[in-house]
């Protein structure tokens, strides 16, 4: 496969093999080729006698380096991927392999330290744990959905998994969303099986530490890889169990061509070689719940009475009770609730975790009379205000906007629409002197605090960890979360009230700003992720949504677009829908099949998209499958 990121050369070429490279070019090696009169990087996919090619065959130039970087189950694995999300097999590898660094070549694993006793369990607490974890260490194709319980340690669950395929022998993979968490993860892992067993990939590495953990992989060295999203290729060598943590993240969504998403490729990649899959998080995608409900994955899930011991208990700040107690709660962004609450929590000498959902102080600000939107003069961005006493500036330009007017009113003074983290921050500790203020988001993530009575506001996913856990949560301003112009909002916004709420005691009050007769706030009140992801699954499967149907989004040039669909030729029953303005120059249209249709889609509009390249088509289109912008 040369790596020439064109549709229509996305298949298999013909080279002769000279006899000077004979023993260092294998199935796998990485190779340069003439190709088209340039000299190209190319991937050896296997060995034969003799070519179908009836004219003479170009000679491969040279080797790079003498390491194999594809396996036979990878390649499989990357063609599955490229088909599935209408891409390139060499965009594919792109995300699985990395860059070549020689000297890591020549580099030598350290030997593992002693194996240690295996720390007690904790599957066992959960209905269908124990029996999962004992068809994992049976080599069987186990697959689960798990709801950790709120409290539990998930980074030790996910250890005990691993282990458990260790000690028969096999290999895993777990993908993480981000650094924090697959800091978590390694400390676990080395916790449960020493160090040398393991290795943590992720782009931040450096080119030669990353290509030397990754090799050790390669070379059968190393049989448990954890990482992020990258690391769903891993090349492990027989593989017994393949996890995602956090799946609803969307940093498990590829920005690179062709866009698949983490979990995805690994239930892709389950089904390609057998290996047990655990898909796991607080929360639950609609993605998840279809996997339950398809019968193709069973849930691990806490026993209700269990779960009533462990989970906080969250109190809606707009209930029934508390507006009788204090009417104006219901729009109040801090009502009596919330202080009462901080209060006891501080006086008992306990932290306090505050969460808003935007960063900076001001981000939004509007007219004081009419709350039309200000804007900047001069690329119309939002204007916000860093501070108290600043200048509201653009956060787009970032021109200072201090003669700004109101064009429709004339008027001159502003007013906050959003709060942010660093303005709430800054209330809280004007409203509780005395206790320190701390704050967790954007380039200042803190990992952990201590368990001394304390206020952390942060944004989420920035949530720092403490060892005892919080003695009280507010979860601020959730109308922000839920009106947001997405598919996935009320989803989402579950996922992250959860993270954050599982990181409160047992028990411990949580507050959160949004109605109480809400689906989204009614499943955090109850503790319940498969009944909202239910519930979620049969809304879009009543509306035609993924994952009920598989959608592709094509964006581009109105006219790129439309030659693209007059091309192709969609599966029976596609439905065209769009188009949708992206910018003042492309558009993007959808196109809804049923989900059986899949497959059908994606080789449609790979077909399409070749000839369009076959036919040099200066305008692109980007072609997405079940794209999450679009939803």
């Amino acid at each position: 496969m040369v790596d020439v990121p064109l549709p229509h050369l996305d298949r298999p070429f013909d080279y002769a093999v000279p006899t000077t490279l004979d023993e260092q070019v294998q199935a796998g090696s990485r190779v340069r080729v003439r190709f088209a009169g340039r000299l190209v990087d190319a991937y050896v996919l296997e060995r034969v006698d003799a070519s179908e090619h009836e004219g003479t065959l170009a000679f491969v130039e040279r080797a790079v380096g003498t390491e194999p970087v594809v396996t036979a189950e990878t390649s499989t694995l990357f063609r599955a991927v490229a088909d599935r999300w209408a891409g390139n097999y060499v965009d594919v590898v792109r995300l699985g392999v990395p860059s070549r660094h020689a000297a890591a070549e020549s580099s030598a694993p350290k030997p593992p330290g002693e194996l240690p006793v295996p720390p007690p369990g904790g599957f066992a607490g959960y209905r269908a744990g124990a029996a999962f974890l004992t068809a994992v260490g049976d080599g069987k194709a186990a697959r689960a959905v798990w709801s950790a319980r709120p409290g539990d340690d998930w980074a030790a669950r996910l250890a005990e998994a691993v282990r458990v395929v260790h000690d028969a022998g096999r290999g895993a993979v777990v993908v993480v969303p981000d650094g924090r968490d697959l800091e978590r993860l390694d400390a676990a892992m080395r916790v449960s099986l020493g160090t040398g067993r393991h290795v943590a990939l992720a782009a931040d590495l450096g080119p030669a530490e990353r290509y030397r953990r990754w090799l050790a992989v390669r070379r059968g060295q190393i049989r448990v890889a954890i990482g992020t999203r990258g690391a769903a290729y891993a090349p492990v060598a027989d593989l017994g169990l393949l996890a995602v943590w956090d799946e609803g993240d969307d940093l498990h969504a590829e920005p690179r061509a062709p866009y698949p998403h983490a979990r995805d490729v690994l239930v892709l990649r389950s089904s390609l070689t057998g290996a047990a899959l655990l898909v796991g998080g607080y929360a639950r995608t609609a993605e998840a719940q279809l996997l339950v409900e398809s019968g193709w994955a069973h849930e691990i899930v806490t026993e209700r009475t269990a779960l009533r011991a462990s989970a906080p208990s969250v109190r809606p700040v707009a209930d029934d009770i508390e507006i009788a107690r204090d009417p104006a709660a219901a729009a109040a962004r801090l009502p009596s609730l919330a202080w009462r609450t901080v209060r006891e929590a501080l006086a008992a000498g306990n932290p306090v975790l505050v969460q808003v959902p935007r960063r900076g102080y001001v981000p939004s600000l509007a007219c004081v009379q009419d709350r039309t939107p200000a804007r900047c003069s001069v690329c119309a961005g939002p204007l916000a205000a860093p501070s108290e006493r600043a200048v509201p500036a653009c956060r787009w330009c970032g021109r200072p906007a201090g003669e700004w007017r109101c064009p429709t009113c004339g008027g001159r003074r502003m007013r906050a629409v959003v709060v942010g983290a660093g303005r709430t921050a800054e209330e809280l500790g004007r409203a509780f002197p005395g206790h320190p203020v701390r704050t967790s988001g954007g380039d200042r993530v803190l990992a952990e605090v201590g368990d001394e009575a304390a206020l952390v506001v942060a944004t989420p996913g920035a949530e720092p960890l403490c060892p005892g856990g919080y003695g009280a949560a507010l979860l601020l301003d959730g109308w922000a979360l839920l009106s947001r112009p997405d598919l996935r909002a009320a989803e989402e916004t579950l996922r992250r009230w959860m993270n954050a709420a599982a990181l409160v005691r047992p028990r411990g009050p949580v507050v959160v700003g949004a109605d109480s007769g809400l689906p989204t706030v009614q499943a955090l009140v109850r503790w319940d992720p498969a009944g909202a992801a239910a519930r979620e699954l049969a809304e879009r499967a009543e509306l035609g949504l993924p994952p009920a149907t598989r959608m592709a989004g094509l964006t581009g040039t109105p006219t790129a677009v439309g030659e693209l669909l007059g091309a192709a030729v969609l599966p029976d029953g596609a439905q065209v829908v769009g188009p949708v303005p992206v910018d003042a120059d492309s558009e993007r249209m959808l196109v809804r099949v049923p989900r059986g249709k899949g497959a059908e889609l994606a080789h449609a509009l790979k077909t399409a998209a070749a000839g369009r390249s076959a036919r040099r088509s200066a305008e692109p289109v980007r072609i997405a499958l079940d794209p999450l912008e679009a939803l």
